[in-house]
């Protein structure tokens, strides 16, 4: 089935990424990095299915070996933040073959990045046969007509004139000085330093004490570049996959299509799934429950209640209004999600309490360590200090050697007994090494980041058991008083039913962690919610229980009679 998928990033030194390794990766290839002198060698990595550079007519030649193209963007970025490139994953069609998304893929890259002055590297991956998807990574930087870099930011001067101030870059303040615009220097006042033109300064004698004039804190970005990093054309590049994808998939006479609108934009009311990642899906077959795969589970269960509960107002529109049966249909149904909702609640609370008891458990004994670590190194460096004064002194002066050596003795011992009582923190964490310490670290940050992602599960959930409860007193209250014991039996009745869909739907979405005992208490607190009392429910269905087996052994005796009438004959 045809997805919409089109996730753009941007490759920066400041977060520790480089064009050649982003390159390298997406090539599977062996690349080296002028910039660092670091190689990067991809070429194990499977999944490649085509790849190719893509120039615009006023980039080098050379450029088409990669590997010259990123070490050129490389070289001409210089400080240690920079954006080296803009980086685009896209899903292709699985219904198309290989040639088909290849020729869809260049035709957009031509159209839409190519033709703009970008240099463009991409390459087809599809490591199971089942996501075809691409890597585009593009230059930010624009390029002049004899091939060289433009400048992505210029300077830009904040000058003054008549109390007004304006900026200007370089080759405009030229222009602009002939007009009366003066540039801004600080200058000290007192104990304030202030900024004002040359001229002010020179009447009231203040001394400058800076050299560089006053500039707007980013400076002027460049209107290629600005255009390129707007989000007005990165929506526009959405919208032309979109419509390039849908273009060639009715080319091919394939009835499918992608729409790169979100859901509210659509129209559509169902919550969209997240991304999941291939670790969260392994944690999955390993038996382990991942966050991600967590939510989206609840997400689809919420998106299935959703499609049933629409299925039921449409239902309800064409039946005659205020009919019992579909009124108690519906409020049944609501009750269900209401009972479904206040599970997963519960079920969040005894996940909290057993993430709460393992981070109190290993609170105390991470801190420990991590002060005892601490203290470690401290005396470590303590003892090399005294190892090399003790290096330094003569051994014309043994009362300092001797003084010298007690204090290594005295430090080596403490040394031995933090070592000690590491070891001791160690093994009560159930860990050998200082590794698995790093790991259960680790593992203590991520817990506690799985408190926060439940506590906004849990926000979600109350806001969506109100907007139930509403529905359901609007429910209740729809027919007539007169009404009321006809739709309790109504709902008496079609509850078994309804009961065995949520027991389903519960042990679909919880697997082995569903707790009957569970589910009867969020039960009981719904129908606290919706002020309706169990007993009232439970009396009403042993009245009718016993009105029945009242019917049964009625009729009983005038069978009987007639049997024995037929036998006489």
């Amino acid at each position: 089935m045809a997805i919409y998928h089109m996730q753009a990033k941007v490759v920066s030194r400041g977060s520790g990424r480089s064009a050649v390794a982003a390159s390298a990766y997406m090539s599977c290839s062996r690349m080296y990095n002028d910039y660092d002198g670091i190689q990067h060698d991809y070429t194990r990595k499977h999944g490649l299915i085509y790849q190719e550079v893509l120039l615009p007519p006023m980039a080098s030649p050379e450029w088409k070996d990669r590997e010259q193209l990123w070490n050129a963007v490389e070289a001409a970025e210089k400080t240690k933040d920079s954006r080296l490139a803009r980086e685009f994953v896209v899903a292709l069609p699985v219904e198309l073959d290989k040639d088909s998304n290849i020729s869809l893929l260049k035709d957009f890259i031509q159209k839409n990045f190519v033709d703009m002055g970008m240099c463009a590297d991409f390459a087809i991956h599809d490591t199971d046969g089942h996501n075809p998807h691409a890597h585009i990574l593009l230059t930010v930087r624009p390029l002049n007509e004899n091939g060289t870099w433009q400048y992505k930011t210029e300077k830009e001067y904040l000058c003054i004139k008549n109390g007004e101030e304006k900026g200007f870059t370089a080759t405009e303040f030229k222009a602009a000085q002939k007009d009366g615009w003066e540039k801004q220097y600080r200058y000290k006042v007192g104990k304030k330093k202030v900024y004002m033109t040359a001229s002010v300064a020179q009447e009231k004698g203040y001394d400058r004490i800076d050299k560089h004039p006053k500039s707007s804190r980013y400076g002027r970005q460049n209107p290629i570049s600005e255009q390129w990093n707007s989000d007005e054309q990165l929506c526009i590049w959405r919208a032309n996959w979109a419509d390039t994808v849908n273009e060639m998939l009715a080319h091919n006479q394939i009835n499918a299509s992608i729409d790169h609108r979100s859901f509210a934009d659509q129209g559509i009311t169902e919550q969209p799934t997240i991304h999941e990642g291939y670790i969260a899906q392994n944690m999955e077959k390993k038996g382990m429950i991942a966050d991600r795969c967590e939510i989206n589970r609840q997400i689809r269960a919420d998106n299935q209640m959703l499609r049933e509960l629409k299925a039921q107002v449409e239902k309800l529109a064409q039946a005659v209004k205020n009919s019992i049966p579909v009124i108690a249909e519906t409020m049944e149904t609501i009750r269900n999600h209401m009972i479904f909702t206040q599970y997963h609640l519960l079920h969040n609370e005894m996940q909290k309490e057993v993430i709460h008891d393992w981070m109190n458990h290993f609170n105390p004994i991470l801190n420990k360590y991590n002060t005892v670590k601490k203290k470690l190194k401290a005396k470590v460096t303590e003892r090399k200090e005294l190892n090399v004064e003790k290096e330094k002194t003569s051994i014309l002066n043994p009362i300092q050697h001797i003084k010298l050596n007690q204090q290594l003795t005295t430090v080596t011992e403490e040394i031995e007994e933090l070592k000690s009582r590491k070891e001791q923190l160690i093994f009560q964490a159930q860990c050998s090494t200082d590794k698995d310490m790093m790991n259960l670290s680790k593992k203590y940050d991520q817990m506690n980041n799985n408190l926060d992602i439940l506590d906004s599960q849990d926000i979600s959930l109350k806001k969506q058991l109100e907007k139930d409860a509403v529905a359901f007193r609007e429910e209740k209250f729809r027919p007539d008083p007169e009404q009321y014991t006809e739709l309790l039996d109504t709902r008496i009745q079609i509850r078994p039913d309804f009961r065995d869909k949520l027991i389903e739907q519960l042990k679909g979405t919880f697997g082995k962690y569903y707790d009957y005992h569970r589910r009867d208490i969020a039960a009981n607190e719904v129908d606290y919610l919706n002020v309706e009392d169990p007993d009232v429910f439970s009396h009403r269905a042993w009245e009718l229980k016993y009105q029945r087996k009242r019917e049964i052994r009625r009729n009983q005796p005038a069978q009987s009679k007639k049997k024995s009438h037929d036998m006489e004959l």
